[in-house]
């Protein structure tokens, strides 16, 4: 059997130089974030110090003096699988999360989205999540997935305050909370995994790459 070698492309849309220790690369979407991010952690330029994604771009960073003309050469030069439009391309490890879904807007996102509650449920637990890059606090990672029918908006007043472990949907991603904080994400539900263990190196568990298996867990 004829292997058929799949199209490959550069994501590269733009590089701008981020003072003098590193680059920012832009890229049409998350999907083509993840896909750059994975190939500059497979094969990483010559004094690569850092890789910091972000929903359409990605930060290189390097040592001070590096030949910034010739890193982004190296980089525009990185070809990958071009991925489908909503999907997130990533190889990272698992981690398994389970989850009560008893949140607060989770009647609120089955009305939004056409769904009953326990196919909201079902979406959400039917699909491999990915990192696709952290913020807003520490340990919170933005989770990619390829199903788009849970794309829902921010709540239009956050809430002052959203447990640790509360598991909400924003746009096109899904997230748990690290810690107690204000948010404005539609909560469907919680979970007592920790997201930041200061045991760990890295003390975050979500890191960018790493994918996420939620299930369906009686409270």
């Amino acid at each position: 059997m004829t292997e058929v070698a799949l199209p490959t492309t550069s994501p590269v849309l733009g590089v701008r130089a981020h003072g003098d220790t590193g680059l920012l690369v832009e890229v049409a979407d998350v999907a083509h974030a993840l896909a750059l991010h994975a190939a500059l952690r497979a094969a990483p330029p010559p004094g690569l110090l850092d890789l910091v994604p972000a929903a359409r771009s990605v930060l290189v960073r390097v040592p001070p003096g590096t030949d910034l003309a010739a890193l982004a050469a190296s980089v525009r030069a990185v070809r990958v699988e071009a991925p489908a439009a909503g999907t997130a391309v990533a190889a990272g490890p698992i981690v398994d999360v389970p989850v009560v879904y008893d949140g607060a807007d989770l009647a609120s996102v089955a009305a939004l989205t056409g769904l009953t509650p326990a196919e909201v449920v079902a979406v959400h637990t039917g699909q491999l999540w990915t990192v696709a890059f952290a913020g807003f606090a520490p340990g919170f990672g933005y989770l990619a997935g390829a199903d788009a029918r849970l794309t829902v908006p921010r709540l239009r007043v956050p809430r002052t305050s959203v447990p640790a472990g509360a598991v909400g949907l924003a746009g096109e991603f899904s997230g748990i909370y690290p810690r107690a904080s204000p948010g404005g994400w539609q909560l469907i539900g919680r979970t007592d995994h920790p997201m930041w263990r200061p045991d760990r190196d890295p003390p975050a568990v979500l890191t960018p790459g790493v994918r996420v298996r939620f299930s369906e867990r009686a409270s």
